[in-house]
C-alpha cells in the first residue's frame, strides 16, 4: 500500500524515464505489444508473447532473459505481473502508462523516419490479418 502511494508521487520526469526504459529492449516492447492486443485482466502465455511473429526466437535462451531481466524490472515499474507456474504475464497497475505512449507512436507514425517506423509496418499489418 506504502508503495503505490509513492510511486503515485513520482514526478512525471522519472515515470517517462521508466517508459522509455520498458520500451528499449525488443522482448519488452513485443510483450507490451500483446498485452494491449489482449483484453484487460487477460493473461498472455510466455515467452511466446515475447517474439515478434516475423522472427524465430531460442525459446529458451528469451526464457532466461525474460525470467532474470525483462520480466522483474517490467513487474518493479508495476507495467506487468507475471508467474512462473504457468510462465505467462498480465497487465499491472501501471500498464496504462506506458500503453499511452506505445498508442501514440503507432498514431503518429507516418511523422517519423522511416528507418523508426520499420517494425511498425510489419506489426500494423500483422494486427490486420
Amino acid at each position: 500500500m506504502t508503495v503505490e502511494r509513492l510511486q503515485d508521487t513520482k514526478p512525471a520526469i522519472d515515470r517517462w524515464d521508466e517508459v522509455f526504459e520498458a520500451l528499449s529492449a525488443e522482448p519488452r516492447r513485443q510483450l507490451l505489444v500483446t498485452l494491449m492486443d489482449s483484453p484487460d485482466g487477460r493473461r498472455v502465455p510466455l515467452p511466446d508473447a515475447a517474439v515478434d511473429p516475423s522472427e524465430s526466437a531460442e525459446c529458451e535462451e528469451l526464457r532466461l532473459h525474460l525470467t532474470h531481466r525483462h520480466l522483474p524490472m517490467l513487474a518493479e515499474l508495476g507495467f506487468v505481473d507475471w508467474t512462473t507456474d504457468p510462465f505467462c504475464a498480465q497487465r499491472g497497475t501501471r500498464f496504462g502508462e506506458v500503453a499511452a505512449v506505445v498508442e501514440l507512436l503507432y498514431a503518429n507514425a507516418h511523422a517519423l523516419p522511416d528507418q523508426l517506423v520499420d517494425g511498425y509496418r510489419r506489426l500494423e499489418q500483422e494486427r490486420d490479418d
